[in-house]
């Protein structure tokens, strides 16, 4: 099917209207819309988003909620690390884990209000990626050996350490949450920044998975069963772990 703007300024005596229609053209952004987020890292985003505001509610007076919440953000955990490894291009910590020269190089240009295109998290993003999973992974490994003051409400490995140390896992799960509190706030003001201010939204493509950019991006996305496996195995892992490692 031929475009009808295109129809329209090859007709005879119309070089004025070409001459316009070119102009419109020319100042067209060229962009694509690909799909750059793979399903399994959206759905670990917003289980994490939802497990996190359960251990923040449940946290004293809900402990059965709390402990099984921690214990599914161990598997989500497991999992991620896995993708890390073996999940699309975006998930990958190599595409995303870049140099201090790419942080520089986007530091550089971070307040040009020109939206950004980025494939996958920018350069800042990516490490604070990682700040995220290991603020995560303190906070859960502590929860699991913690003991409280009581000694009533304990995490399923407090059995391996003694009461000392159990209460010393319990100061630094308090302080971890207090960090993840503010990468969570740090997360959020960069979100709206974003939105408002370089006027490029990140939320949609995180729930849809799609985004527009200059270029189709070269993104592989592994196979289902791969995903399967891994989300099999952080379960296992995260359920041996709730009986204290006992078989």
């Amino acid at each position: 099917m031929h475009d009808p703007i295109q129809k329209w300024s090859d007709e005879p005596g119309s070089s004025q209207q070409n001459r316009t229609s070119s102009r419109w053209h020319c100042a067209l952004p060229a962009s694509v819309r690909a799909k750059v987020w793979d399903g399994p890292t959206r759905l670990f985003h917003w289980l994490l988003v939802i497990l996190l505001a359960i251990s923040w509610w449940s946290h004293p007076m809900h402990m059965d909620w709390h402990r099984d919440s921690g214990l599914a953000i161990l598997a989500l955990i497991i999992f991620r690390c896995i993708w890390g490894f073996a999940g699309a291009t975006t998930a990958r910590f190599k595409h995303f884990l870049r140099g201090p020269e790419a942080i520089a190089r986007y530091l550089g240009q971070l307040w040009n209000r020109d939206p950004v295109k980025h494939v996958g998290h920018n350069p800042l993003g990516g490490w604070s990626v990682a700040l995220m999973l290991a603020g995560l992974s303190t906070q859960v490994v502590s929860g699991l050996f913690s003991v409280d003051i009581d000694g009533l409400e304990s995490g399923p490995l407090s059995d391996r350490v003694d009461f000392e140390t159990g209460r010393w896992f319990a100061v630094v799960h308090g302080l971890s949450f207090t960090f993840l509190e503010i990468l969570i706030g740090t997360h959020l003001c960069a979100v709206s920044f974003y939105l408002l201010y370089k006027r490029t939204n990140l939320v949609t493509p995180m729930v849809s998975g799609w985004s527009r950019l200059p270029a189709h991006p070269n993104v592989h996305f592994a196979r289902p069963v791969v995903a399967a496996a891994a989300a099999v195995f952080a379960s296992a892992c995260a359920w041996w772990v709730s009986t204290g490692l006992r078989w």
